[in-house]
């Protein structure tokens, strides 16, 4: 399992960095989908179906529109 470290503005607007386990890198839809989990456990409960189908990376979506976090990088940690 590789390390990778996602950078993020979080919704003060200031750069935050986490860190998670994934076999690949994980895509833009990945890492929104990790982010939410870790910083908003109740909303990672929630069911995008609404979303899904009609827009790209729904959990990128609803991260950025109703939270204002938004993924700067996704980097591999040696």
């Amino acid at each position: 399992m590789q390390k990778w470290e996602v950078t993020f503005v979080d919704d003060h607007g200031v750069p935050t960095v986490e860190q998670f386990d994934c076999e690949q890198e994980p895509t833009m839809e990945r890492a929104a989908q990790l982010i939410r989990s870790k910083l908003l456990p109740v909303p990672a409960e929630l069911d995008l179906n609404d979303l899904e189908g009609r827009t790209d990376d729904p959990t990128v979506k609803s991260l950025k529109d109703q939270n204002s976090i938004e993924i700067l990088s996704i980097t591999l940690i040696a």
